[in-house]
């Protein structure tokens, strides 16, 4: 629970007597996992695991905030490239979050639903289960909605949202004259949901890093230097004072 944080109506919180305007969305891009275990000569996979506590600091405080949708990257289509006992390792994490998921939320299991987004078929049939069952069993919470992107990449969702989009064009159910903007926006993971506000991302990196290559046109970036282990409620809040001081312009000038 954020201490000094009071809620004022959907879009405000006071936070010791500072008034933040709060992003219904974010994004995530956590840089630094591997960087903070090398620095303190632990293995690579000691620092996913720290980075995964840090996840689960970051859904329980945008509930606090009021924040809506958190986008989080947790594993991109070219993470495959590491070397394979890194894979194994964020594998066999993955399962034991899932695997004991009750758990490990403890009281947040029932204000977060949970949606996995990305291609799953590269994923272990196992893997595949006990992502279906923590969706099921979390689709009727609704004070946060926690998208994970797992073998996730921007482009490969474009293209896959363009040969369901061209499928259903041929098949009759669309238009290819009522084609716009919105109408591609429902053949992407995050259909349904606004776009994010504020993409955070750690360690220093400034880039996207082919994520949400299409949902972040009009977002506002804000980048942190420290490592994403490292990232707790105090970097949050200063992520958030940043974008209460930006003046949104969608393009404008």
């Amino acid at each position: 629970m954020i201490q000094g944080l009071k809620r004022l109506d959907d879009d405000t919180v006071e936070y010791n007597g500072e008034v933040l305007h709060i992003p219904h969305h974010i994004a995530v891009i956590p840089d630094g996992n591997r960087r903070w275990a090398r620095q303190k000569g632990l293995p690579v996979i000691s620092g996913h695991k720290k980075g995964v506590d840090t996840y689960r600091e970051l859904l329980s405080n945008a509930g606090d905030l009021g924040i809506r949708y958190v986008t989080f990257y947790a594993f991109s289509t070219e993470n495959w490239k590491r070397s394979s006992a890194e894979v194994e390792g964020l594998m066999s994490l993955l399962a034991l979050q899932l695997r004991d998921f009750n758990k490990i939320m403890g009281d947040n299991r029932d204000r977060i639903r949970f949606i996995i987004i990305g291609d799953r078929t590269k994923l272990s049939s196992l893997l595949q289960k006990s992502i279906a069952r923590i969706e099921k069993q979390t689709e009727n919470n609704t004070e946060l909605t926690a998208f994970i992107a797992i073998n996730y990449g921007g482009r490969d969702e474009i293209l896959t949202g363009v040969r369901k989009l061209y499928d259903d064009i041929l098949s009759g159910n669309v238009s290819a004259d009522a084609v716009n903007e919105d109408i591609f926006g429902r053949y992407l993971y995050t259909a349904g949901v606004p776009d994010p506000d504020l993409l955070i991302r750690t360690s220093g990196e400034e880039r996207i890093s082919n994520f949400l290559l299409w949902q972040l046109a009009y977002t506002e970036f804000y980048f942190e230097k420290c490592l994403w282990p490292d990232f707790d409620e105090s970097r949050l809040i200063d992520a958030i004072r940043a974008y209460t001081k930006r003046q949104r312009r969608y393009g404008g000038s």
